[in-house]
């Protein structure tokens, strides 16, 4: 999506565009040139607020921005595009707790090179050594570190036995003891959670906090694919040989992944609107409160109706499953009337 064709493409439409760059694009070169200011303490950062669950304001994100010429190599077509440089709070927490894990797991491993274990074979040398070393650092994303080698002889004696004389036998032993680049280490942490978006609409259209706000709140279609491919719909696996059957079961799916959508937005809109949660929708823990609920747990709720039907001399009587508070005001959000149910026992 943020190949320079593509974006290339919607300003030569008079479309806007706002995306992450890639590292192709934004590497890990370029953010440090763009960062160099912000560690320097030259460049200010504009902090970002969100409303919590609690309705308070929370830091979410800080960055800045700056402007940049953009063009690409199949159109003559040169524009001014804005670089967003933002660093999300949680998304850097996350990172360095990740970061701190791979040091501590690659640590535990070279030093597992060198310790006597049932089932694996010692390393005593260094040629031997450092090739497992650089595959463990592969493996862990190339964790920085310093290592201190010791390599010494041991001594054994042995007494004489049967034909075999006294004896003092020698031990390689190689002993590792590691510690922490750090001033790798701490480069390392300030680059987390950095990323650059780039968006090519006026500060006046699409400031840096919206921005932000917006990209977060983004409709993400892959959301949409799990669910027809996941449990709610459940296409795959497809155990169906006519094709004309498999183009059936798919268009009817995807009805049902229309409504699950439609659903779902349409709640979620009305309690925006009216700034309300609701609760009482999750199992075990009746207090919780979302304004964001899924459309699968909404339809959870109803999952306990049951109609039942009485034959007796003069007919066959219904009887429903009284609504519960919950229920009837699902029902209200959804738009619909509480006889679409009470109407079945009629």
């Amino acid at each position: 999506m943020a190949a320079s064709g593509i974006r290339a493409g919607i300003e030569d439409a008079s479309d806007y565009y706002l995306m992450p760059l890639p590292t192709t694009i934004a590497s890990l070169e370029v953010l440090d040139i763009y960062l160099k200011p912000v560690w320097e303490q030259t460049q200010a950062l504009e902090p970002i607020y969100r409303c919590n669950a609690k309705g308070e304001l929370e830091k979410i994100a800080e960055g800045f921005e700056l402007t940049v010429t953009a063009q690409t190599d199949g159109k003559t077509i040169s524009w001014s595009e804005r670089r967003l440089v933002i660093r999300s709070i949680k998304h850097a927490q996350a990172q360095e707790n990740a970061l701190h894990k791979r040091l501590k797991k690659a640590k535990t491993a070279i030093v597992d090179l060198t310790r006597p274990r049932s089932g694996y074979k010692c390393t005593t040398t260094l040629d031997s050594f450092w090739p497992a070393v650089n595959d463990i650092l592969k493996h862990y994303n190339k964790v920085c570190s310093k290592w201190i080698f010791l390599n010494e002889d041991i001594e054994h004696p042995r007494r004489r036995y049967r034909d075999k004389p006294a004896r003092i036998e020698i031990e390689q032993v190689l002993e590792v003891h590691i510690q922490d680049n750090k001033a790798a280490l701490e480069t390392a942490i300030k680059r987390l959670g950095w990323r650059v978006y780039a968006t090519n609409a006026s500060t006046e259209m699409l400031s840096l906090h919206v921005a932000v706000l917006a990209y977060r709140e983004e409709y993400v279609i892959e959301r949409s694919f799990g669910r027809l491919k996941g449990k709610p719909l459940s296409l795959t696996p497809m155990y169906l040989q006519r094709d004309d059957h498999a183009t059936g079961l798919i268009r009817l799916l995807t009805i049902g992944l229309r409504v699950l959508t439609l659903l779902e937005f349409v709640v979620r809109s009305k309690l925006a609107e009216t700034e309300t949660d609701i609760a009482g929708l999750y199992a075990g823990n009746p207090k919780r409160r979302t304004s964001r609920p899924t459309a699968e747990i909404l339809l959870s709720a109803f999952s306990y109706i049951d109609i039942i039907g009485i034959k007796g001399i003069d007919g066959i009587s219904y009887h429903l499953t009284p609504l519960t508070v919950l229920q009837q005001r699902l029902l209200e959000l959804f738009g619909f009337s509480s006889t679409t149910y009470t109407q079945l026992a009629e």
